[in-house]
């Protein structure tokens, strides 16, 4: 199993070209269900979650191209309505070939998903949504077994904001017969990204970046081109490196104005941010200040990002508070943390860290994607030498993250 081995202390400077993001690729990738004609993708990361979700899919009938971070995806004749156990356990995003499915071929079978263990995530507001279209829905030996001979408009209001069940049931009604409303949508830039490529392909769709979504069923959907938006977590995750480590990073093909809150945070920390059209630049020069926040849906500050600034208030001057509002089990990395000299203490769904004036480098675990980011950062600002295992959590998120931490001046490397 592949390990990482930091040896901290080293400042940073230089470009790091952002990837494109994941959480706006998957649901993509699955859109391509919605039409027999092609998908001709660009920007698509090179990440362990891409390609377990181009494996279902190929296994249900789609034809794919790949070259680089281009992608061709061909639909037209799709073989099996099935997303089986094996293929969901590893990734709950999996879930999302369930709208597609169901409003194309009026069928789907989708394992119960899987995917990071840092808290419940139901599909209970999937599965009410799609019910309000008209799908009849069964669970049965841990599968959602979904069928409609047509699904019909509905003004749906889901009873939380929900990235994943925005997505699916926007796909859904692009097909549906008549207007579907989606009330309470999730506003992420992944969401806005997935209804622009929708309305590419034919799909007629108002309040687009809101929580009101209208949308207008049509009867078939065509291909389309489309390039995927910048990672705004890889984005932020590389500037709390910048942060922590210190040093002067331009992160290039990436967009500052869907990142506003977390670069708000990171100049009340200290550093020096400066913004053109596709790229950010920051600049370190002296010991971080700690920065208290909550977590909450977008606009506000995302839970994605919640880990990484926890390791950078680690080494921060003075002490703040951490909120955790969308996961309940998203601190595992505290105790990972704090392993390599940090003071953080749990209270409930608050985490209260009191800055040290260094970490010492040490053997440590990634118990999940961000959190596995937390540990990278921590371990460039820590002194000696830093091992992170289980990093095919890392993996699942982050294209080549040593590769572009190290082009920096990082001392990271991947070992056996």
């Amino acid at each position: 199993m592949d390990k990482l081995l930091i040896t901290g202390g080293k400042r940073l400077s230089g470009e790091i070209a952002i990837s494109g993001a994941k959480n706006a690729a998957l649901p993509i990738l699955c859109a391509g269900l919605l039409t027999s004609e092609t998908l001709q993708l660009s920007n698509v990361p090179h990440l362990q979650d891409v390609t377990t979700m181009l494996k279902l899919l190929r296994q249900m009938g789609m034809r794919t191209e790949q070259d680089g971070d281009r992608l061709a995806l061909d639909a037209g004749a799709i073989e099996r309505l099935e997303a089986p156990y094996e293929m969901v356990k590893t990734m709950r995003a999996s879930i999302l070939v369930l709208g597609p499915l169901v409003a194309r071929f009026g069928e789907a079978r989708v394992s119960l998903p899987g995917g990071c263990a840092i808290g419940s995530r139901p599909v209970d507001q999937h599965i009410k949504g799609l019910q309000a279209m008209g799908a009849e829905i069964t669970i049965e030996a841990g599968y959602i077994h979904a069928k409609a001979k047509k699904l019909k408009g509905a003004r749906i209001v889901t009873d939380m904001i929900t990235v994943t069940g925005t997505e699916n049931l926007l796909m859904a009604a692009t097909l549906a017969e008549g207007e579907t409303i989606l009330e309470n949508a999730a506003r992420e830039p992944e969401v806005t990204d997935l209804a622009n490529l929708l309305v590419a392909m034919g799909a007629k769709i108002d309040g687009i970046g809101t929580d009101r979504l209208v949308v207008q069923g049509v009867d078939r959907l065509h291909g389309a081109s489309h390039a995927v938006i910048p990672d705004r977590i890889e984005t932020g995750t590389f500037l709390c490196a910048a942060a922590a480590a210190g040093g002067d990073v331009t992160l290039t093909r990436t967009r500052s104005d869907i990142l506003d809150v977390a670069l708000d945070k990171l100049r009340e920390a200290g550093v020096v941010i400066t913004t053109g059209p596709d790229w950010i630049r920051a600049q370190m020069a002296a010991r971080p200040k700690a920065v208290s926040f909550r977590t909450t849906e977008y606009p506000g500050f995302p839970t994605d990002m919640q880990a990484q600034f926890m390791a950078l208030n680690c080494i921060a001057e003075g002490s703040s508070r951490v909120t955790e509002t969308i996961f309940e089990n998203r601190f595992m990395h505290v105790q990972e943390l704090n392993r390599l000299g940090a003071s953080i203490d749990i209270d409930g769904h608050t985490a209260v860290i009191t800055g040290v004036d260094k970490l010492i480098g040490a053997p440590v675990m990634a118990t999940d994607l961000r959190a596995s980011a937390s540990l990278v950062i921590a371990g460039l600002a820590a002194q000696g030498h830093t091992l992170i295992d289980r990093i095919y959590h890392l993996d699942r998120g982050y294209d080549r993250m040593e590769v572009k931490l190290s082009a920096v001046g990082a001392d990271i490397q991947r070992t056996k």
